[in-house]
This record gives structure tokens, sequence and C-alpha cells, in this order.
């Protein structure tokens, strides 16, 4: 079966920030791993302590058979992370307390809050970017006709 899943790549807060959403949204992880976990081959370089405790993989479901996964990156590996408004996840609860709820929480402590209101095309949308500079969108289409 076809799924769409958000993955977001963070800067050594994933765990932090999944636990968040966890609260938000509800529900178990369905994965989750830390980079000590996954085992080495003869090529492997050998991971820095600082780095052990990271998360490899985690799984969160989330909406509509949707689930947000995500990892921390490895300075050790070269690997850096530019912030920036170039993802946003759409969510498109079924209504408007949903979204409200969804919305709170996931403002809580953010930044560059549209908060949600009826538009012209016929739905509530609000938007926010969260405390981990994750961008969200919200969309509730009118369903009264």
């Amino acid at each position: 079966m076809a799924r769409v899943n958000i993955y977001l790549t963070l800067a050594g807060n994933t765990e932090e920030a999944f636990n968040a959403y966890k609260s938000v949204f509800g529900g178990e992880f369905a994965a989750f791993q830390r980079m000590s976990e996954v085992p080495s081959g003869p090529d492997s370089p050998e991971l820095p302590e600082n780095e052990r405790d990271k998360v490899m993989h985690v799984e969160l479901p989330i909406l509509g058979g949707a689930s947000l996964m995500g990892s921390d990156l490895l300075e050790s590996m070269g690997h850096s992370l530019t912030t920036g408004n170039n993802v946003a996840i759409s969510l498109e609860p079924d209504d408007v307390p949903t979204a409200q709820r969804l919305f709170d929480g996931l403002s809580q402590g953010g930044s560059e809050v549209e908060p949600l209101q009826r538009m012209f095309w016929g739905a509530h949308y609000g938007s926010c970017t969260d405390r981990f500079g994750t961008r969200w969108l919200f969309n509730v289409p009118d369903t009264s006709g």
C-alpha cells in the first residue's frame, strides 16, 4: 500500500523533537533506533561517543496513514544542516477543533505564526514554524456546503 511520509533531518535534537510531536499527535513510535544499534561493517568508521546515542531512525504515525520520520545528522561524517523555509508539512485534519489542537501544540514556542482563520477558498487555514524550525500548514475545508 502506498504511503506518504515526511522525513526530517535534525541537528542533534531529533529525540526531543519527536517526543514533542508525540505529545501533540499521540500514539506510539512505530520505530526508534539509535546510532549505536546500527551494525558496523568492515569499512564503517567508529562513531564518536557523543554521537552514539543520536537517533538513526524514528517513525511516528500522525494523520491519515502518514508517518513523520526523522534522524540526527552526524557531524563526524561531514554532515551539516541548514534550517530554512524550504520544507513544509501540510496537514488537512477532519475538523477545525482537531486542527486547532494540533496547531496549538506545534506553534507553542514557535515563530511565524498565522492563526487558523476562515479563508476565501472555503477552508480554515493557518501556519506556523515550530520551535525546531519545521514549518507546518493547516487547511480544513468547509464541509457545511
